[in-house]
């Protein structure tokens, strides 16, 4: 039984080599053989084999009017599904999302499928844009110089691109607002801020479809979180960045993680996507230029500060527990001594480390000079410099933004009290393309907080 068994096995993949060459993908179906047990062993067959001889090139009959390489490429970026040279292609739902992955694992993946490390090295290199031609591949057709095995192969088992882009509106400042469209419909958003000096300018990247904290002053707020962005969707954004616009305003040097969401809601994606952004031999954005933004998430700030080698920026915005529980509801959780007692001990174990406190002036709210004394008395002991920001009013917000009078006696109180200050101009603010203005509600909102009644006299709503 054995024996002929085996001479029937023989056979039957000697059929399957004239099988790979004749047959369609119509006729695939009615040649599944099976054995007593019941399973297909066709489509095993034929990954054995590919294993076997993977770098074999494909025999199929092609026009005589195409020269090989542009069979190639046509071959290597056809998403049809189907038997190609005796191996099923994956749906694009199936396939492999390389921009997820930290560099190691890509390469171990690349290898896996029979290529060398130098082989995955110069792919990471031509997806990131670490190249001489500052190529950032999103098509096999952009994969220039890559063995053209590699690329049928990527054709079948990845995707080079997790985004797709809906719209580019641009403010009359410059900056630039780009709509991307995710996989399953949803929508997020980028903005890009040229600085004017070419070579310092920023991207500013989301981390989640809308957001969960509710932040009274930020229009992502009232979306709710629809989910969080995969890694590949976030380093995407940076990709998308460098690709369309590095030539009109010169490199992208700064990335901040201040779009929709909150970053460490989703730190394990976002730890990974700044892991991928600061990694030399690709995007080699600076660990100190990658500033990741949270509202205040104790737990997680600690693990980020223990993990990763990128900036922080702390969402402070009020001086009191008080206002920053109406503002800020996170601060019901993790209060003001919490956060900054957190920060103060995590701190001290890092070496010249600063983190980045924002704080968003709100007219009458948080605005006064008794505010900026307690400033002062809050970051005591912590490293750090201090942003003030201009709010940036949308529809159905309580707030106004303070006066320039204003901003500029706040921040002369905090650089007397022995602070490190900046005051940072609005940018896009006329395209809903500024700090708060990300995202689109829609009808569903999450629900505004009631003003406590000592502000209520100062406040007028915005229609």
């Amino acid at each position: 039984m054995e024996a002929s068994y085996c001479i029937w096995m023989r056979q039957l993949k000697m059929a399957t080599t004239v099988f790979r060459r004749t047959t369609t993908t119509a006729s695939l179906s009615s040649l599944i053989i099976r054995l007593p047990s019941s399973k297909p062993i066709l489509s095993h067959l034929f990954h054995h084999h590919h294993h076997r001889r993977r770098r074999s090139i494909s025999t199929s009959a092609t026009s005589p009017s195409q020269s090989p390489l542009s069979q190639t490429l046509n071959h290597s970026c056809s998403s049809n599904s189907g038997v190609e040279d005796g191996e099923l292609n994956l749906s694009d739902s199936q396939k492999v999302i390389l921009k997820g992955m930290r560099y190691k694992e890509f390469q171990n993946w690349v290898t896996s499928q029979g290529y060398r490390p130098a082989q995955a090295l110069m792919l990471w290199k031509l997806l990131y844009g670490n190249n001489s031609k500052s190529i950032w591949a999103h098509s096999c057709e952009e994969l220039e110089g890559l063995n053209k095995d590699l690329m049928m192969m990527l054709s079948k088992r990845a995707k080079l691109k997790a985004l797709q882009v809906k719209d580019i509106i641009t403010a009359s400042d410059g900056t630039r607002k780009i709509l991307f469209t995710l996989d399953d419909g949803l929508v997020i958003e980028t903005v890009i801020i040229p600085n004017g000096d070419r070579g310092r300018n920023t991207v500013c990247v989301s981390s989640q479809v809308g957001c969960a904290m509710n932040c009274q002053f930020c229009f992502t707020g009232r979306m709710g979180l629809r989910r969080n962005l995969t890694a590949a969707e976030i380093v995407e954004q940076a990709v998308f960045a460098q690709r369309l616009f590095t030539s009109e305003v010169g490199s992208i040097r700064n990335v901040v993680f201040m779009g929709m969401g909150e970053p460490l809601q989703n730190i394990e994606n976002v730890i990974t996507a700044a892991d991928i952004m600061v990694d030399e031999q690709g995007l080699h954005f600076s660990p100190n230029k990658v500033t990741i933004s949270t509202s205040g998430l104790v737990p997680q700030i600690k693990q980020f500060l223990r993990e990763s080698k990128c900036a922080l920026a702390v969402s402070l915005n009020a001086t009191t527990d008080e206002v920053r529980n109406w503002i800020m509801p996170i601060n019901r959780k993790y209060n003001l001594k919490l956060l900054l007692d957190t920060l103060r001990q995590e701190l001290s174990l890092k070496h010249k480390y600063k983190v980045l406190f924002e704080y968003v002036l709100l007219a009458g709210v948080n605005d006064s000079i008794d505010d900026a004394k307690r400033i002062i008395d809050l970051v005591k002991g912590i490293p750090c410099k201090i942003n003030l920001l201009t709010f940036n009013p949308h529809s159905g917000s309580h707030f106004q933004p303070s006066t320039i009078e204003k901003m500029i006696e706040f921040r002369n109180t905090l650089a007397e009290g022995g602070c490190v200050v900046f005051m940072r101009p609005s940018r896009g603010d006329d395209q809903m393309a500024a700090c708060g203005q990300l995202g689109n509600p829609g009808e569903l909102q999450a629900p505004l907080l009631k003003v406590p009644p000592r502000f209520q006299t100062s406040l007028e709503p915005l229609v």
